[in-house]
């Protein structure tokens, strides 16, 4: 490139890129979801087509890069008097995604008429994204934050992080074999997208919860089997149809 700042730049623009797509398609989905439609689909077909990129909606950003380059870019357009409302209410979104899981959780819990104060969350995945073991920023810490006051028991599975000092302060149980995190679950929710979820079907959760009803909330898109109504079963998936109800 021509001199050092525009190649530093040009570095700090690719993460505004992607964060501002992954807020848009945020703010969608809960749009196509209360259509009743796919929006999962609707993605694939719409990126079919060379100038559109949408990216995948999910629990928010995470990792060193997405959530802070937004910043310094924000930060040097302050001081030369630049406003730049678009990223900043990108980044407002996908900030406050977490809380909106966390919400959701809520919700789904009383649709089951299970008492948080008396159940059991599980949360699959900490690192911030899938098959790594980088935790860094995770969206799941926001999750945590806004549930671990509201619930009985708050446990996180990782297969690829076996000890975090973050989750040792607020108390919450790291836990690496899956049946023993979702032994007696309430709700799961499926935040990171690692390989070992990706296919998983729903009926399976549920029977490795082994309680006769369970939420099920998918923030990546990565399970299986949640086409059909499962008896004991109420799943969400962001950007699914809102939302499947279970068969009774």
């Amino acid at each position: 490139m021509s001199n050092p700042t525009a190649a530093e730049l040009e570095k700090l623009l690719e993460g505004v890129y992607r964060d501002v797509n992954i807020a848009l398609v945020n703010e969608l989905a809960p749009l196509i979801s209360k259509l009743g439609l796919d929006f999962w689909e609707i993605i694939e077909i719409a990126n079919s087509q060379p100038y559109c990129h949408l990216h995948k909606p999910g629990p928010g950003v995470g990792g060193a890069c997405i959530p802070i380059y937004p910043k310094y870019v924000l930060y040097i357009a302050k001081r030369l008097g630049v406003k730049l409302p678009l990223i900043e209410l990108a980044r407002t979104v996908n900030e406050n995604m977490p809380a909106e899981v966390a919400k959701l959780a809520l919700e789904l819990l009383e649709e089951l008429g299970k008492d948080p104060s008396n159940s059991k969350v599980t949360i699959l995945g900490l690192a911030f994204r899938g098959d790594i073991n980088d935790s860094r920023l995770s969206p799941t810490y926001g999750i945590i934050s806004s549930l671990k006051e509201e619930v009985r028991e708050l446990v996180v599975h990782d297969p690829f992080i076996g000890h975090d000092p973050e989750l040792e302060r607020l108390g919450v149980k790291l836990i690496n074999d899956l049946r023993l995190a979702l032994k007696g679950s309430d709700l799961v929710i499926v935040v990171t997208d690692h390989s070992n979820y990706k296919g998983m079907k729903v009926s399976e959760i549920k029977e490795l919860s082994g309680r006769d009803a369970v939420g099920v909330i998918d923030t990546r898109g990565v399970l299986s089997g949640w086409e059909a109504k499962l008896k004991g079963v109420r799943y969400v998936g962001i950007g699914r149809p809102w939302y499947l109800g279970m068969r009774t």
